[in-house]
């Protein structure tokens, strides 16, 4: 297995656990109330979820597509 395709499986795994940190962070009694009131997550759930699904894409294209 190559350098950069090991290297994209943990980008796969990092991508992932951001995005389950977010949603579990989205979900929080504190950020309902939040979002509630200003209609958008806090900035902190906003860079689980954005990192999570950069991190995600990053991960896919250096581990199956590219060559």
């Amino acid at each position: 297995m190559g350098s950069q395709k090991l290297v994209g499986i943990v980008l796969i795994a990092l991508g992932i656990l951001l995005l389950y940190f977010g949603y579990q962070s989205s979900q929080s009694l504190g950020e309902q109330l939040t979002e509630t009131f200003t209609g958008r997550f806090t900035d902190e759930t906003m860079y689980f979820i954005i990192g999570g699904a950069i991190s995600l894409v990053a991960g896919v294209f250096m581990a199956f597509l590219r060559k």
